[in-house]
């Protein structure tokens, strides 16, 4: 398992790629200012994708990790 920090780095630098800076700020101020339940969050993360899309997708990034 890797180190709480390193986690943290690479979960901003993912919003970054997604966000531009003020809309990363105001996620990182929405979460911090709501009460934030992540099990209630992953149940509807993947409800809007076809079983077999995210089949698929699970096995590429397994498959990116073997080729690390």
């Amino acid at each position: 398992m890797r180190p709480d920090s390193v986690v943290l780095k690479e979960g901003y630098a993912a919003l970054k790629t997604r966000l531009d800076l003020v809309e990363f700020e105001r996620f990182i101020s929405l979460v911090n200012r709501e009460k934030f339940d992540y099990t209630k969050w992953r149940e509807n993360l993947f409800s809007d994708i076809p079983l077999e899309e995210l089949a698929e997708a699970a096995n590429e990034y397994s498959e990116d990790l073997d080729r690390k």
